[in-house]
C-alpha cells in the first residue's frame, strides 16, 4: 500500500484541484498507465497512483509556485510550465503521504524528464503523453505507432521529444537545456527510429 487513500478519493481531492479538463486528462494518464505497467511487466498499481497524480499541481498559481523554486533544476526556471512536476511530487508526498521513491520520482520527472529513467518513469512520462481522453490524436497515435512498431520505451521517449523539440521551436519557445541532454542521450540509444 504506497497511500492511505483510496483511489476514489484522491479522484475526488483532485476534483476540487484541478480545472475539469486537467481532471479529465489525469484520469486518461491513470488508464494510460495502468495500460503501459501491464504492458512492460511492471508496477501497476504504483503506475495507478502516479500516473493519478502526476499533474496534482498543475493548476496552481504562478506565484503559489514560485514558493517552491529551491526544488527546481536550473534550466527548468525557463518556463513556468515545467514548474508542476517538481511541486507535484512535493504536493504528492506531503497530501496523499506517498513514499515511495519511484512513484515520486515518476511525478517529478514526468515534463521534461532526465538522463536515464527508469523504466516506470518512462512507463508515466509516456502515459503523460499518450492518454486517449485528451491527447491530440495525431499526436499521440505518433507515439504509438513507434512503441507498437519497436515495443522499446526509448524509441517512443524519443519520437516523443522530437515531436516536442519541434513544438517548442515552433511556438518559439524556450526549451530547457534538460531536455536537449535527454534527446541525445536518447539518440545513443536508438538507432533507427522514424
Amino acid at each position: 500500500m504506497y497511500t492511505k487513500y483510496s483511489i476514489e478519493e484522491i479522484e475526488e481531492k483532485l476534483k476540487l484541484r484541478l480545472n475539469e479538463e486537467r481532471y479529465i486528462h489525469s484520469i486518461g494518464t491513470m488508464e494510460m498507465a495502468k495500460e503501459l505497467s501491464e504492458r512492460f511487466n511492471n508496477n501497476t498499481e504504483k503506475a495507478i497512483l502516479a500516473g493519478l497524480l502526476h499533474d496534482c499541481a498543475k493548476c496552481m498559481s504562478k506565484e503559489e509556485c514560485e514558493k517552491y523554486q529551491e526544488y527546481f533544476e536550473e534550466s527548468e526556471k525557463l518556463s513556468y510550465k515545467t514548474w508542476h512536476a517538481p511541486i507535484g511530487a512535493i504536493i504528492a508526498k506531503q497530501d496523499w503521504g506517498i513514499k515511495d521513491d519511484e512513484i515520486l520520482s515518476a511525478i517529478r520527472w514526468h515534463t521534461i524528464g532526465r538522463k536515464n529513467m527508469t523504466d516506470f518513469e518512462k512507463i508515466i512520462f509516456l502515459a503523460d503523453k499518450m492518454e486517449k481522453r485528451t491527447r491530440e490524436a495525431e499526436y499521440r497515435e505518433k507515439i504509438e505507432k513507434t512503441l507498437n512498431k519497436t515495443e522499446n520505451l526509448d524509441a517512443a521517449m524519443l519520437k516523443c521529444f522530437k515531436l516536442t523539440i519541434k513544438s517548442l521551436l515552433k511556438r518559439k519557445l524556450p526549451i530547457c537545456y534538460q531536455t536537449i541532454d535527454v534527446y541525445n542521450d536518447l539518440l545513443k540509444k536508438v538507432k533507427s527510429v522514424k
